[in-house]
C-alpha cells in the first residue's frame, strides 16, 4: 500500500512525514522545502504477530507494512504547470490514497501561503487542481470517443456515457470519487481512466499543542463535515508533537503520551484510516522459519489470498487450511487446535476473514 502525503506548503506536511516515518525528511519554514517526494516504508503494528512467534519459537517477524510518499507542496495553478505542478501531479498519479494534511492551527510564526487560516479553502484549491487535470484526460478522452459512437461502436457508447457523467461532476467542481457507479464493470471503466480525483482521501487536521486532548476545535469540525459529504477519512493530530515523540525513547515516549492525553500515535490513527478507507484486512501465516501477515482487500477468496505469497499458490490452489487467530490462542497449539476440531479445510470459494491463520497446499 502507497499513500502520498499532500498538502499546500508549511501546512506542516513534512513534519508529519517524519513523525510516522522517522526518516528526516527535510522539513523548513519556507514553500517547496520538498521538491523530490521522499519515500518511508513503516510496519504495521500487529501484537498478533508477536504472540504468534512466542507460540512458535519463529526466528522472523514480517509484519505487513505501508509505504509513505512526502510530495512536494501544490500551489493554485499547479494544474497549468505553477509551482512544482507537473511534478506534484506525476508523482499523485503512483499511489494508492492520499494523506491530505490540513492547517488546522494558529500560529503567527509559521509563514502562510494564504493570508488567514481557512482549511476548507486549502483542500479545495488543491481538489480544484486534481478535478482540473482529471477534466482535462476525461475531455480528451470524450472527444475521441465521440466520434467512434458516432459510427455506431457499441463499447465507446458505453464508456461515453461513463465519461459524461464523471465530465458533468468535475465541470461542476465535484471529485470524480462522488460520482458513484453501482455496476462492477462500468467501475472497471473509470478505474482504467487513472483520475486523480477517484483516489481515496485521508484528511489530516495538523492542530496545535494546545488543542491536544481536544481535538475538534472549529476548524476540524469543519474538515470533518466536509470528508463526510464525500465519503473520505478524517484524522486529527499535531504534527509538530508527533515528530518530537519519534526522538525520545520508549520509556520517556509514553511517558510524555501520557502526561498529553495522547492514547494512539499518529500512525496509528493513519494506518487505521488507510485500512479503513481501503477495506483491507490481514491474514496471517505462521511456523517456525516466519510468522508473517499479509495484506489484502476484504471479500478476498482464499486463491487470491495465497497468490500474494505466490503466483504459484493461486494457479494451482487445492485447499486452504485454516485456523481463527483466537480459537489457536485459546487451544496453545496447533496440533491441539486440530484435535478440538478448531481447524478447517477450505476451498476456492471460502472469504478469507481478518486473523485466518492459513496454510496453502497447491500443485502446479
Amino acid at each position: 500500500m502507497k499513500i502520498g502525503v499532500v498538502g499546500l506548503p508549511n501546512v506542516g506536511k513534512s513534519t508529519l512525514f517524519n513523525a510516522i516515518t522517522e526518516a528526516g525528511a527535510e522539513s523548513a519554514n519556507y514553500p517547496f522545502c520538498t521538491i523530490e517526494p521522499n519515500v518511508g516504508v513503516v510496519d504495521v503494528k500487529d501484537e498478533r504477530l508477536n504472540v504468534l512467534a512466542k507460540m512458535y519459537n519463529t526466528k522472523k517477524i514480517t509484519p505487513a507494512s505501508i509505504e509513505f510518499v512526502d510530495i512536494a507542496g501544490l500551489v493554485a495553478g499547479a494544474s497549468k504547470g505553477e509551482g512544482l505542478g507537473n511534478k506534484f501531479l506525476s508523482h499523485i498519479r503512483e499511489v494508492d490514497a492520499i494523506c491530505h494534511v490540513v492547517r488546522c492551527f494558529d500560529d503567527p510564526n509559521i509563514i502562510n501561503v494564504n493570508a488567514t487560516v481557512d482549511p476548507i479553502r486549502d483542500i479545495e484549491i488543491i481538489n480544484l487542481e486534481l478535478i482540473l487535470s482529471d477534466l482535462d484526460t476525461v475531455s480528451k478522452r470524450y472527444d475521441k470517443l465521440y466520434k467512434l459512437a458516432r459510427v455506431g461502436e457499441k463499447q465507446s457508447e458505453k464508456e461515453l456515457a461513463i465519461l459524461l457523467k464523471l465530465k458533468t461532476a468535475l465541470e461542476e467542481g465535484k471529485c470524480a470519487r462522488t460520482v458513484k457507479f453501482t455496476d462492477e464493470e462500468d467501475q472497471k471503466i473509470v478505474n482504467s481512466f487513472f483520475l486523480l480525483t477517484t483516489k481515496p482521501v485521508i484528511y489530516c487536521a495538523n492542530i496545535s499543542e494546545n488543542d491536544i486532548g481536544n481535538e475538534d476545535n472549529e476548524y476540524v469540525k469543519k474538515v470533518r463535515e466536509y470528508a463526510k459529504n464525500e465519503g473520505a477519512e478524517t484524522i486529527a493530530l499535531c504534527a509538530k508533537i508527533e515528530e518530537e515523540l519519534t526522538k525520545l525513547d520508549k520509556d520517556e515516549r509514553e511517558m510524555f503520551k501520557e502526561e498529553l492525553g495522547i492514547k494512539e500515535s499518529g500512525l496509528d490513527k493513519l494506518v487505521t484510516a488507510s485500512y479503513s478507507l481501503l477495506g483491507l484486512m490481514s491474514y496471517l501465516t505462521a511456523g517456525e522459519t516466519e510468522v508473517r501477515a499479509w495484506t489484502i482487500k476484504k471479500g478476498t477468496k482464499a486463491p487470491q489470498a495465497a497468490g500474494k505469497i505466490h503466483t504459484d499458490f493461486e494457479k494451482g490452489f487445492i485447499k486452504a487450511e485454516v485456523v481463527k487467530y483466537d480459537d489457536l490462542i485459546e487451544a496453545g497449539s496447533y496440533n491441539n487446535a486440530r484435535e478440538k476440531g478448531k481447524v478447517r479445510i477450505e476451498g476456492k470459494d471460502y472469504v478469507v476473514e481478518d486473523g485466518d491463520i492459513m496454510l496453502f497446499r497447491f500443485n502446479v
